[in-house]
């Protein structure tokens, strides 16, 4: 069972539906128990980094999330959930993250040629083959966003060129982020989330043998 968690700032319902057509099962809930009996948990969000991470905060959820990260289950975040994933933003004001990836969060570049929102598809570059970025070279994918991950070189799997190489992937250990939106990009987005199932699936049965 994946847990999507439910914080009053996420797409979860489209998240939810997604994992329903790749038969990856799933609930929506802030529940801490059910967070942490998961064998993995998706992190949406969409909205201003400072807000969203106040409602974890209250909520408790990045006390459990951190917990669940230490158990080595599989995290991944979607959009601003990837976001939130690293050390802190500066959107808006300073606001420090889960930090389960070193980076910050940074605003995108205002250049004329390129529109702030970034919005609509573009394709990724791979830097590293995991389960979540086989076969993928080229493809395209859904992003809607102003701000970016700007982390070591070492966390990024994946970027897309826009006014900056854009962080579209990341990744260190069992925490995974995509800065777009699998939930709407189609075959690309299903696929994504099957290698995220698979994750899981390997994580789960690497526990259950020892």
């Amino acid at each position: 069972m994946i847990v999507i968690v439910d914080y009053d700032t996420g797409n979860t319902k489209s998240i939810r539906k997604a994992l329903d057509f790749i038969g990856l099962p799933n609930k929506i809930s802030s529940n801490k128990k059910d967070i942490k009996a998961a064998d993995g948990i998706i992190l949406p969000g969409v909205g201003a980094f400072p807000e969203a991470m106040q409602e974890l905060i209250q909520r408790g959820l990045d006390t459990t999330l951190k917990e669940v990260a230490a158990t080595g289950k599989p995290i991944l975040g979607v959009c601003l959930g990837m976001q939130l994933l690293l050390d802190s933003s500066n959107e808006h004001r300073f606001t420090k993250g889960l930090g389960l990836i070193p980076g910050q969060v940074e605003k995108l570049p205002n250049e004329p040629k390129f529109a702030v929102p970034h919005m609509g598809w573009n394709q990724l570059n791979i830097h590293q083959t995991t389960p979540l970025t086989t076969n993928l070279e080229g493809e395209y994918v859904y992003y809607v966003h102003s701000y970016y991950a700007n982390c070591p070189e070492k966390y990024i799997i994946a970027t897309s060129s826009y006014s900056v190489e854009i962080p579209s992937m990341i990744n260190n250990g069992n925490i995974y982020g995509a800065q777009f939106h699998p939930e709407k990009s189609g075959e690309i987005g299903l696929r994504i989330l099957t290698g995220f199932k698979e994750v899981i699936e390997t994580c789960k049965s690497s526990q259950q043998s020892t």
